[in-house]
């Protein structure tokens, strides 16, 4: 199945609510997108929504909750192909970073731009995946580290890396901000780029 970097838990008709809420957020924001404009491009009444959803707010979380566990499963993966060399995971990770924010750049967007507006134990969950996200990099900035394959500013600590962690993650979800096709870098090329770049910023002695 090609990979939409849509949701796909649910129903069929859950999957279609959720795609046009998608649209509309990335387009226009969750704030102002009401249920009306959600149902009537999937051909729907409101009421409908409130069949498969308590309400806005709950599909914005399901919505934002699924490109978050999404993108944690891929990541996952990725690191556990080449477990073991912190420089290919550190590799790896970036790859699907800029993969997922080049290739789907609209779910992108909406995860990272509208998860602030989810509370409660709802936004709790969003921000725990996230730092699962950001605390894997940070092992593996450790781990290469203590094998001596990397020589992160600042030291050896676990401060070290999550203050190089962060701007490594920040520069590639950012790409969903500018990438568009007509840009003069491929996929590929931005990948090899941002993985060099990423290297660097942890200090690699070979790559």
């Amino acid at each position: 199945m090609t990979d939409t970097g849509l949701p796909v838990g649910g129903s069929p008709l859950q999957q279609r609510l959720a795609a046009a809420a998608v649209e509309l957020f990335y387009r226009q924001g969750a704030i102002v997108t009401s249920v009306r404009q959600i149902t009537e491009a999937c051909g729907l009444t409101p009421g409908a929504l409130y069949n498969h959803f308590e309400s806005k707010d709950e599909l914005l979380y399901t919505v934002v909750r699924d490109i978050h566990l999404r993108l944690e499963s891929v990541l996952t993966a990725a690191v556990g192909a080449v477990a073991g060399d912190p420089v290919a995971e550190l590799s790896a990770i970036v790859r699907v970073y800029v993969a997922r924010h080049s290739d789907h750049r609209e779910t992108a967007r909406v995860a990272n731009r509208e998860f602030p507006l989810l509370t409660g134990a709802h936004y709790d969950e969003v921000v725990a995946i996230r730092r699962r996200l950001r605390d894997t990099v940070v092992d593996v900035l450790l781990a290469g580290q203590k094998k001596q394959v990397f020589d992160l500013v600042g030291g050896d600590d676990r401060t070290a890396a999550v203050l190089t962690a962060l701007p490594i993650l920040d520069m590639c979800v950012h790409i969903s901000e500018w990438f568009h096709e007509h840009r003069p870098l491929s996929h590929a090329e931005l990948e090899a780029r941002y993985v060099g770049l990423a290297l660097r910023m942890a200090g690699a002695r070979t790559h």
